[in-house]
């Protein structure tokens, strides 16, 4: 089956470098510091690479991420712990955003006064400032 993501492109990765050689050479050094073992170790950086790959969505990322990960010593049932962190966190994201939604809910209806029980109100923003619409 062609799908849009094709798990041999992976392997072009460095093809990138064609066209400015001097920020892929900047791009790989900083990549391979990042990487490389400091206050975490390399495999808590491959997990956390895991992790944030499924969060940004990225297949290429996902397919070498859970490799590095299984190179550095990791098993499935610490990928698999650490792909549910990152759901968590975008969980939590998608939902703490949920305040933003309820404070301009809240500014909105303190506007007009009331409508008679059981009635709606729309809102529609005219001249970027939001304007009941009955």
């Amino acid at each position: 089956m062609d799908t849009y993501y094709h798990p041999h492109d992976l392997g072009k990765f460095a093809d990138m470098g064609q066209g400015n050689k001097a920020l892929w050479d900047k791009f790989l050094s900083y990549y391979s510091a990042v990487f490389a073992k400091g206050a975490l170790t390399e495999r808590e950086k491959a997990l956390i690479g895991l992790a944030v790959a499924h969060a940004v969505q990225c297949p290429y990322c996902i397919d070498a991420y859970t490799q590095a990960s299984l190179e550095k010593g990791s098993n499935v049932e610490e990928m698999t712990e650490a792909v549910h962190v990152a759901c968590a966190i975008r969980g939590g994201a998608s939902l703490v955003h949920g305040v933003q939604m309820r404070n301009v809910a809240d500014k909105l209806s303190m506007q007009d006064p009331p409508l008679p029980s059981g009635g709606f109100r729309r809102f529609s923003v005219v001249q970027g400032r939001p304007r009941s619409v009955r």
